[in-house]
Parts: structure tokens; C-alpha cells; sequence
């Protein structure tokens, strides 16, 4: 192949060069073990999907969003741009033989083909966890609950991120009670969902093209510039169903606060989600300073199965990406370092002791220590100016002396604190500071700068 040539990155993918791999890793990690504290089951699908499925869900103008084609059957397929499609077709298949409620989650790769930027690229990995069989606000608020903990096990608290609620049932109720026409409420929702982005002023005037009345016009940009739990209480004091329909929010934040997490959670009017299928208790996370794009984003969904064939069953679920999350710890710089990670680093003076140290690497790493050493003969200082770099937490020494009489000079990094110990002390994983039982330590000397016995 030609020296001249280069092969770009493709546009909204990444490399992930250890320090991107290593809060890939963290992340993970985290969501992980907030999933499992409460009771989920990991689960995965295909990357490759029929294109139906989508188009099913969302209609046929998920399309263009998409990375599709016709597989050499003849089938027209997607890489997975969601993952919820997915577990319904799964338990569509399989959900009526299982106990209920279904606590599932998964983190796959994404991919939409849309113009990429800060906080969206065309690929990214996703936590997806969600409840299946359970109708009741318990189901929501646990759903809830799991999103705000899979951010605050990152070291986020409630200065950096808030939790913006909302009910879709409770919007219809205000629209109903405004006079909004059916066939018009589908476009209402879309430009109040928008409203964030698009400013009091484009929201009126999207508003107004609607046609709806200005009545509801006003009523509904007073609500997206001011839309506070209390405002929308007084507003409609007087309408039974608004205030039936605020009911299930209250209950919400009832569950939520007896979690100690209550002080996450705002009322939000604007936050309605833009995809038709969700059916009531909707939310998403920000970041607090409101710089970047939603960390997550989920709500109830009860008739999803139904829409590839499964049983009727309510569901609530919510979706976090990482690369949002990844900007924001990166942001509060509490993203971790790519240093390698190194328990021990030996080194053997002479090649004659090589085997010896070869060994002891191997003992060591069989007991679970991450273990480097020089992969070419060195000098002591140059591998002990290494061992340093590599911020080891101490050095094995192995010259003649040590050789001859089965021992090791070990030096703790951090204190200076040198000693030696047997070999097969080591292997044992009895230890002081350095690793070694203190009955069958031969010499002590703090702070000594003698190593291999020398």
C-alpha cells in the first residue's frame, strides 16, 4: 500500500486511546453496579436489526436518520439507532412465560447518521434500563431513581445535574382544557418540546402557526416560560382533571424524596419528549448550568410491545448516553487518568537473574498484582526512574545476593522503606507495607539507597 495515503476517521465516531477507554471503563462500572443494587438483569440484541422495527416505532421518517441498506439476502436492516425497539421485539417472544414486573438493562452501541456535535455524534454507547409488567408510579419513580444514582455513582451530585419531570397525561389535560383540537396536539407537543432550545419568542410564533386559538396561545407560552408546579396548580385550580392529572407527579416525588433523592427533581412543563409512544410520567437529566444537551431521557411507554406483536404490557424506561456524561465529568474534572496501573515493578540486576524475576512476575500476577518490568536490560536507576513513572507501589529487586539465598529487596515508593523478604513470603501474600512477614524479614534499613546488594 502506498505511504501517501490515509484513512480519516469516520465523521461522529471516536478512538477510544486509553484515557477515553479508561471513563468508558468508569462509566460502565458504574452503571453497572447501580443497575444490579437494584435488581436488573443485564441483557443485549443484535447490533443489526430489520428496518421495520424502527420504522414501526417512530414511522418512516426515522429513515434518513439511520444507517440502512439491503443485506446480500435481500432484507432491508439498520444498524440500531435505540435499543427499546429491540427489547420489545425480544420480549414480545418471550414475555408471556416470564415473571413480572421484567427489570432489564442493557448498554449498547448506537448509531444514527445525523449531523454531528457537542454532546451528539453518530455513534455512542447508551444505558437503557427499564420496568415491564408494573403499571403502578413505583414503577416509575424505581426507573427514575436508577437513571439519577447511574449519574451521582460518577461523583455528581445535586449542584452539577437535575432531574426535569413532566407527565404527558397532564399536558393532554391542559390542552383538553385550553380547547386544542385533537388533530392538533401532536404539533403542539412538538413545539413545546422544542421550546428549550427555540426560546419564548419562536415558541409563540410556532404556537401561533398552529392555529389553536389565542387563548391557548397565551395560556400555553405563559406555561413554557413559567411552567413551576405551582403557577400550573393555580392556573387551573378550578379544572378537575388537571388537577387528577397532576396526581400521579405528586405520588411521584413522594416515592422519589423518601429516597433522599427528591432535591434532584423539578417540574418541568416543557419536558413532554418528542416520540409519540410515551403514554405518561416522562423525564430527562441536565446538567444544572444548562450547557449541554439532556444527560438522559425516559418515561412510561405502555404500548410499545404491542406495536411488534407482543402482549399488552406497561412499561417505563429511560435512556442515558455517554458522551454528555463524559463531556460533564471531563468538565468538573473528575474524569480518570489513562496512567498504566502497576502494583510492582521488578527489577533483576544482572540478566543471570532474569528467570528469577520472570518467575516472581508470574507468581504475582497469578494472585491477581499487576506487575511490569524492563522488556530489555537496563541499569537499576534507569529501571527504578521507570518504576516511578509508572507510579508503582514498590520495587522487587533481585541481584546475586538475593539470587543466591531465595529473597527480595523490596522498596515501598511512597515512603522510601526498604526491606527483604523470601521469595516465597511474597508468593504467600502474608505481608507488612512491603509485602513481606515480618518473622522471616532479614534486614530493615529506612530510606536506603542499597539495592540488589550492592
Amino acid at each position: 500500500m502506498s505511504s501517501d495515503k490515509s484513512f480519516a476517521k469516520l465523521p461522529g465516531f471516536r478512538d477510544f486511546v486509553p484515557a477515553d477507554l479508561a471513563l468508558r471503563t468508569r462509566i460502565f462500572d458504574a452503571w453497572r453496579r447501580v443497575c444490579g443494587r437494584y435488581g436488573f438483569m443485564e441483557y443485549d440484541g443484535p447490533p443489526l436489526e430489520p428496518l421495520g422495527l424502527y420504522v414501526e416505532k417512530s414511522g418512516p421518517e426515522i429513515v434518513k436518520q439511520l444507517y440502512t441498506f439491503a443485506d446480500k439476502g435481500g432484507r432491508e436492516v439498520a444498524l440500531r439507532p435505540e435499543m427499546t425497539p429491540t427489547l420489545a421485539r425480544i420480549l414480545a417472544e418471550r414475555s408471556r412465560g416470564m415473571a413480572k414486573p421484567i427489570r432489564w438493562f442493557s448498554i449498547p452501541q448506537l448509531f444514527r447518521y445525523e449531523r454531528s456535535q457537542r454532546g451528539r455524534l453518530r455513534e455512542h454507547f447508551q444505558l437503557n434500563a427499564d420496568i415491564v409488567g408494573e403499571a403502578g408510579i413505583g414503577a416509575d419513580a424505581e426507573v427514575a431513581a436508577v437513571a439519577i444514582d447511574g449519574v451521582r455513582a460518577l461523583g455528581l451530585g445535586e449542584e452539577d445535574f437535575v432531574a426535569r419531570v413532566n407527565d404527558r397525561r397532564l399536558v393532554n389535560a391542559v390542552l383538553d382544557e385550553l380547547g386544542v383540537a385533537e388533530g392538533r396536539r401532536a404539533a403542539c407537543l412538538a413545539v413545546i418540546d422544542k421550546a428549550g432550545r427555540a426560546g419564548p419568542a419562536k415558541t409563540r410564533a410556532g404556537l401561533e402557526a398552529l392555529r389553536i386559538g389565542d387563548a391557548a396561545t397565551g395560556a400555553l407560552s405563559d406555561l413554557v416560560a413559567d411552567g413551576s408546579w405551582e403557577r400550573l396548580r393555580d392556573r387551573f385550580r378550578s379544572s378537575h382533571a388537571v388537577l387528577a392529572a397532576m396526581q400521579p407527579l405528586a405520588e411521584h416525588r413522594e416515592i422519589l424524596e423518601a429516597m433522599g433523592l427528591g432535591g434532584y427533581l423539578r417540574f418541568d412543563f416543557t419536558v413532554v419528549r418528542g416520540l409519540a409512544y410515551y403514554t405518561g410520567i416522562v423525564f430527562e437529566l441536565f446538567d444544572r448550568a444548562g450547557e449541554m444537551r439532556a444527560i438522559c431521557g425516559g418515561g412510561r411507554y405502555d404500548r410499545l410491545l404491542e406495536l411488534v406483536g407482543g402482549e399488552p404490557l406497561p412499561a417505563v424506561g429511560f435512556g442515558m448516553g455517554d458522551v454528555v456524561l463524559g463531556e460533564l465529568l471531563r468538565d468538573r474534572g473528575i474524569a480518570p487518568g489513562a496512567g498504566a496501573q502497576c502494583d510492582d515493578y521488578v527489577i533483576w540486576v544482572e540478566p543471570e537473574q532474569r528467570s528469577l524475576g520472570m518467575h516472581l512476575a508470574r507468581g504475582l500476577r497469578r494472585e491477581g498484582r499487576a506487575v511490569l518490568y524492563g522488556l530489555k536490560t537496563l541499569g537499576v536507576g534507569k529501571q527504578l526512574r521507570g518504576a516511578n513513572r509508572l507510579g508503582a507501589a514498590r520495587v522487587l529487586i533481585i541481584g546475586p545476593d538475593e539470587a543466591a539465598s531465595g529473597t527480595v529487596t523490596v522498596r515501598c515508593l511512597a515512603s522510601g522503606r526498604q526491606e527483604t523478604t523470601t521469595l516465597k513470603a511474597l508468593l504467600g501474600g502474608r505481608g507488612s507495607e512491603a509485602g513481606a512477614n515480618p518473622a522471616e524479614r532479614r534486614s530493615t534499613v529506612p530510606g536506603s539507597t542499597e539495592v540488589g546488594g550492592r
